[in-house]
């Protein structure tokens, strides 16, 4: 849930100045975000949206792998079957029900976190049975014995699958890499030996202990208004025990010493991560690596490590760097895949380039270029009610300030050299980092 740009081509620059000049309207005029806490302590975040007829709910619980404990994939199991029967209907009948609703229900779990949304009609008609599809799912899970065993099935054979693909061995042995024995470390959706020792007696262990008012904040953007959105709070969070919030993740530490781990595979491309711990949800240097990370290496074909790498060299398709910030620091990933007999020379290339960034920063053209970029795409990122929706959850889930859409752009107008090249050399350490190669052999 982090706000990553994408450059976004369009035919006709009319078109591109029409839509630019319409969403950014929609950012100006967005109302401020409203937030209260229900009786049983949800606290809730809301946007109201009155231009289309529709309700966007999304129910965040801190609920994600980094609290699996000694079953890494519990959080995940959980959260995938309480849409699979509830209140005593199955998962064709739920989904019927929504279905003739003309509503959607979502779920997921990451590391931090675990979310349960609905998209719906804002007519009362067709509002309220969905609303209550929603409690039912949230407060009345079946957790069936049949369901866990085809769900544990399911992912036993997506875990096969994994192991045949060189990206994904290359991504889940970089986080073992960087966090050590820190949960963050894990793979959100386990291990097939965790997954044979997990019991319905875990989940719904779980279950109670988590998915509880205390731990949960509900994120409500549409076509209702304030009393509305009070009541449709109350409601889901009534359906929940009131419980507590969880306790705070333990905090990542630095890495200790360089890392580096090459792991054969039959492929004719080998898969590069690179990184360290980088930053998380409201770190204060959060806007200055944001913006010089975009230069380096998130800003796509404007990026420099793209500049050196795939331009200039052909040493790869693809090459990015990209923060990704939790409740602790998240990882600072660098990543790319070339030909297996390129591998030095794209290594070579891209710890040079890093360094020097590292060592002087970005150029003022550079800056001026990625101000422009970022601000400039900013309001396409949330020109949906559903966008919206995602980041309201996220500035609550990490209680980040309420006006933070509103300041985003001119925080990042704020950003200078001297900044990015401060908190770079501070917070990433390009010396002492691990990487995961994967590929043929050298």
């Amino acid at each position: 849930m982090g706000i990553d740009f994408l450059n976004r081509a369009v035919r006709s620059g009319a078109l591109v100045g029409a839509v630019w000049l319409v969403t950014l309207g929609t950012v100006l005029a967005m109302p401020p975000i409203q937030h209260w806490q229900t009786a049983n302590g949800a606290r809730v975040y809301y946007v109201p949206a009155p231009e289309l007829p529709m309700v966007d709910v999304r129910v965040v619980f801190a609920a994600g792998s980094v609290r699996d404990g000694d079953l890494p994939g519990l959080a995940s199991m959980t959260n995938h079957l309480l849409d699979k029967g509830a209140a005593g209907l199955t998962a064709n009948e739920l989904a019927a029900r929504l279905e003739g609703l003309g509503a959607r229900l979502g779920s997921g779990a990451l590391r931090d976190m675990a979310w349960v949304s609905l998209r719906s009609l804002s007519d009362a008609v067709l509002l309220e049975p969905a609303l209550e599809v929603l409690q039912q799912v949230l407060g009345q899970p079946d957790f069936n014995a049949g369901d866990f065993e085809r769900e544990r099935e399911r992912t036993l054979v997506s875990l096969r699958e994994d192991e045949q693909s060189p990206s994904t061995i290359a991504g889940y042995r970089f986080y073992r890499a960087v966090f050590g024995e820190h949960p963050y470390a894990t793979r959100p959706v386990g291990d097939a030996a965790s997954l044979q020792r997990m019991t319905l007696r875990d989940i719904r262990a779980y279950y109670e202990k988590h998915y509880v008012a205390g731990n949960a904040v509900i994120a409500i953007v549409g076509d209702v208004d304030r009393k509305a959105a009070e009541r449709l709070a109350q409601q889901l969070a009534g359906a929940l025990r009131d419980g507590e919030a969880a306790p705070a993740v333990a905090p990542v530490a630095d890495l200790e010493n360089v890392f580096e781990e090459h792991i054969l595979h039959p492929s004719t491309q080998t898969h590069v991560r690179m990184g360290a711990p980088g930053m998380r949800r409201g770190d204060p240097d959060y806007f200055p690596l944001y913006v010089g990370n975009h230069i380096l290496g998130g800003g796509g074909l404007v990026s420099r490590l793209n500049e050196e790498i795939r331009e200039k060299r052909g040493l790869s398709y693809s090459v990015y760097s990209y923060f990704s910030p939790m409740e602790q620091d998240g990882p600072y990933i660098f990543g790319l895949q070339t030909r297996n007999d390129q591998l030095d020379e794209a290594l070579e290339v891209l710890r040079a380039t890093l360094k020097d960034f590292h060592r002087e920063g970005p150029t003022g053209k550079e800056l001026v270029a990625a101000k422009k970029n970022i601000t400039g795409g900013f309001a396409l990122r949330i020109d949906s009610n559903s966008k919206i929706v995602e980041y309201l959850a996220m500035i609550g889930f990490y209680q980040l300030p309420l006006d933070y859409l509103v300041t985003f752009n001119s925080r990042v107008e704020a950003v200078t050299r001297e900044q990015i090249r401060d908190a770079f050399r501070r917070r990433v350490p390009v010396d002492n980092m691990a990487t995961v190669i994967v590929g043929g052999e050298k």
